[in-house]
């Protein structure tokens, strides 16, 4: 509907287009960045369930090397294992996707585990054991990184949506019809322009 406090004039019908032309431009870059969302998610979520399944395999192993470590020191044994100096990943990479803050994991997989203090009754089998649950420390923690991603991203992607919606949906439809109506009210007025100045000549 055409808003009350617009006067039916040519200058009112010029603001009218241009607002409607700023809103299909404004649909068109949230209707990319849509795409441009989608696509991002679809990219880190295949990155996640490759690294997923990666994490189930090691979980995997590392429970048969969890057992074969206890078989050989007893649970309690294996408890009082002196434990390896944790090697820490550097700090991920931070960066800006489409004013998306996200992270990116440096490759961790080949960190070695830390040097372990001098037990009394050492074994490969406690080593094994360690080493896994390091390499699965390594992946759970890229795995917590592409989540914060996709949770932000996916967020981002809604508002997107919302926004993109409503000028599709709302405003642009609303802005539509206005400009019918002032058309339609500047026919009608030029028509009784026309018509007055037909009878004062007549």
């Amino acid at each position: 509907m055409l808003s009350q406090d617009r006067l039916p004039t040519r200058s009112t019908l010029l603001e009218l287009r241009e607002e409607r032309q700023i809103m299909q431009e404004g649909y068109r870059f949230l209707d990319e960045k849509r795409l441009l969302l989608a696509a991002e998610i679809l990219r880190q979520l295949t990155r996640y369930e490759e690294l997923m399944a990666e994490f189930k395999a090691q979980q995997l192993k590392t429970s048969d090397t969890l057992r074969a470590a206890v078989g050989r020191h007893g649970l309690e044994g294996l408890s009082l294992y002196p434990s390896a100096t944790p090697t820490l990943p550097p700090e991920p990479r931070r960066y800006s996707f489409l004013g998306v803050k996200l992270l990116e994991a440096t490759a961790s997989e080949n960190l070695p585990l830390g040097e372990t203090a001098a037990a009394e009754d050492p074994s490969p089998q406690a080593r094994r054991c360690a080493e896994g649950f390091h390499a699965l420390l390594q992946r759970a923690r890229e795995l917590a990184i592409l989540s914060g991603n996709l949770h932000r991203l996916i967020d981002d992607y809604r508002r997107t949506e919302r926004r993109a919606r409503a000028l599709e949906d709302v405003l642009l439809p609303e802005t539509k019809t206005a400009l019918s109506e002032l058309e339609e009210r500047l026919d009608d007025l030029d028509q009784e322009e026309a018509i007055r100045v037909r009878l004062k000549s007549s």
